[in-house]
């Protein structure tokens, strides 16, 4: 509920700070006081419109802060929390306007958007008025209070539930569907590649491989004859072999007649006869790994073409080709799985869809129950305000071609205001007064549900007097038992039920230069006098006085 409201620098009020309790505060004061001053600014600090002109003449800015104690896991804690607000504590709601028109936002003093403060302020107070028509006017709002009245959140839960697992089904059988049939358009293309690189048989890194075996290849090819040339060279018919053994062997037989002579000779033909035989085993050898087979040639460069013209037909480096097959190889599967997936998943969907029915029936079913149970409950209340010829009625359109998370009602309230007039949805046949005895009937049938914690009621008495004025202070006096009520009123009869009394006067401020409003709460005695001031007008008499003391009696 609201604890505090502080407001500085608005309009008339310099400073004000108020302390506020559970129950029904009343506020009453003459007119022209500054009542409509003081709720436009706690309507500022729950998110609504700034205006520059609010602020304080003379002034540069004004604030306005409203605390609240709302319980653990409160909707508006839950607001503030998706908005990564702390929320422990009480909620602290404050705005800044300034005079040039721009205004801030904090939330425990945090900043926060506009939008962000008015959501967690929605979640904690309902501002009605004569002419307000937000909660009656929104026929989604009349589905949500019917479901707070019969208490259907569970299965507004589940029917929420169901319908989020029926669109998931829905859409994994679209996705899947679109998927297979993209496959199937290309099936033939699929097959037919899988098969040609299939027969390919591409390996990773074999065109590296090919490209090096045929450059080696190539090259041998043009060695081979230097090789030859280098061959015939050292054993041919030109080779100095023949000659050197011939020298070798006449000084081997001198060697005895001058061994200190030949010797070093000896050794150095014998040296160059084994080079010689050495070089030609290397070309012997050079010249049996240059030999191949043309044909094995011919081979490495139809498969390394072979590669390279699928590498291009396939927008795929050649290296890639294996992967590449791999996964025609896997669509290929995966559209014969798919087909598969598809009868599962269809049959997923029906099932989704006869549970989201089920639940959806469920909740058609209770909320014509609780329709029943609201309208007689509403029409209950209507007599003692005054409206004892009007019926209210909930009216319920189930279209399951339109079912949604919420089900498939649509529900809207309608009066008939006199026997034999045209019943019709309840802004457009309602007066402005009977608009809001309605609502206020209507709340106190709903009681705490489908409320926030603190509910305020501007004037709504206005134009009521006598008995419909008293049925309408017993009906805010009810409510305050759950919920925390704050009413502006003119009604004697209303503020003489009040648990709190709070006295809305205008003063002159700064030495007399300036009026300002000023809220003082009324203790027992003042407070009779107040409510005889509202029944008497300016001259308050001892009658008045006495009467205001028996209504206070008769509340009580």
């Amino acid at each position: 509920m609201l604890v505090q409201l502080a407001i500085r620098d608005i309009v008339l009020i310099d400073r004000l700070e108020l302390d506020f309790g559970p129950g029904l505060t009343v506020l009453t004061g003459e007119t022209g006081a500054g009542k409509s001053i003081l709720l436009d600014a706690f309507s500022l600090a729950l998110g609504g419109r700034g205006d520059g002109a609010l602020v304080r003449s003379g002034q540069g800015q004004g604030q306005v802060i409203a605390v609240f104690d709302p319980p653990p896991g409160h909707p508006a804690r839950l607001v503030a929390a998706e908005q990564g607000l702390d929320v422990e504590g009480d909620l602290i709601l404050r705005r800044v306007q300034m005079a040039d028109g721009r205004s801030r936002a904090f939330v425990n003093d945090q900043p926060v958007s506009i939008q962000a403060l008015r959501a967690v302020g929605d979640a904690l107070v309902e501002i009605h008025g004569q002419h307000d028509d937000r909660v009656l006017v929104d026929p989604n709002v009349h589905r949500a209070l019917l479901d707070a009245f019969g208490g259907h959140g569970d299965l507004v839960a589940r029917t929420r539930a169901a319908h989020a697992e029926l669109r998931e089904a829905n859409q994994a059988l679209r996705d899947e569907t679109a998927a297979v049939e993209a496959a199937r358009k290309e099936a033939d293309y699929l097959s037919h590649a899988h098969e040609e690189l299939a027969k390919l048989g591409p390996r990773a890194g074999e065109e590296e491989e090919l490209a090096a075996e045929r450059t080696a290849m190539q090259q041998a090819e043009k060695v081979a004859g230097d090789l030859r040339d280098a061959q015939d060279s050292v054993s041919g018919d030109g080779s100095p072999l023949s000659t050197l053994s011939s020298a070798l062997r006449r000084l081997e037989r001198r060697q005895p007649q001058a061994p200190h002579l030949i010797e070093p000779a000896l050794k150095a033909l014998d040296a160059a006869l084994t080079a010689f035989d050495l070089a030609q085993q290397a070309l012997d050898q050079a010249l049996r790994d240059a030999e191949f087979d043309p044909r094995a040639l011919e081979q490495v460069e139809e498969r390394l073409f072979a590669l390279r013209a699928a590498s291009r037909k396939y927008s795929t480096p050649a290296d890639g080709l294996a992967a590449l097959a791999e996964k025609f190889a896997a669509d290929l599967a995966a559209l014969d799985a798919g087909e598969a997936r598809l009868v599962a998943l269809a049959k997923a969907c029906e099932a989704a869809e006869v549970h989201y029915r089920a639940c959806a029936a469920d909740l058609t079913a209770v909320r014509k129950k609780a329709a029943r149970a609201l309208d007689a409950a509403v029409n209950a209340e209507l007599p003692p305000l005054k409206l004892e010829r009007a019926v209210f009625s909930t009216q319920i359109v189930t279209d399951e071609s339109q079912a949604g998370p919420d089900g498939a009602e649509k529900v809207e309230f309608w009066v008939q205001t006199n026997p034999g007039s045209r019943p019709g949805p309840l802004m457009k046949v309602a007066s402005g007064g009977e608009l809001s005895r309605f609502m206020l009937a209507l709340k106190v049938a709903l009681a705490d549900r489908g409320s926030a914690p603190t509910l305020v009621f501007d004037e709504i008495d206005s134009g009521a007097g006598g008995a419909a004025a008293d049925a309408i202070g017993q009906r805010l006096a009810r409510l305050g038992a759950n919920v925390q009520v704050l009413s502006v009123t003119h009604a004697p009869q209303v503020a003489a039920r009040a648990t709190t009394h709070m006295r809305i006067s205008k003063d002159l401020a700064d030495k007399g230069a300036r009026a300002a409003t000023r809220v003082a709460p009324l203790a027992d005695e003042h407070r009779r006098e107040e409510i005889a001031r509202m029944l008497a007008g300016a001259t308050i008499t001892e009658e008045a006085r006495a009467a205001a003391a028996r209504l206070i009696e008769n509340a009580r």
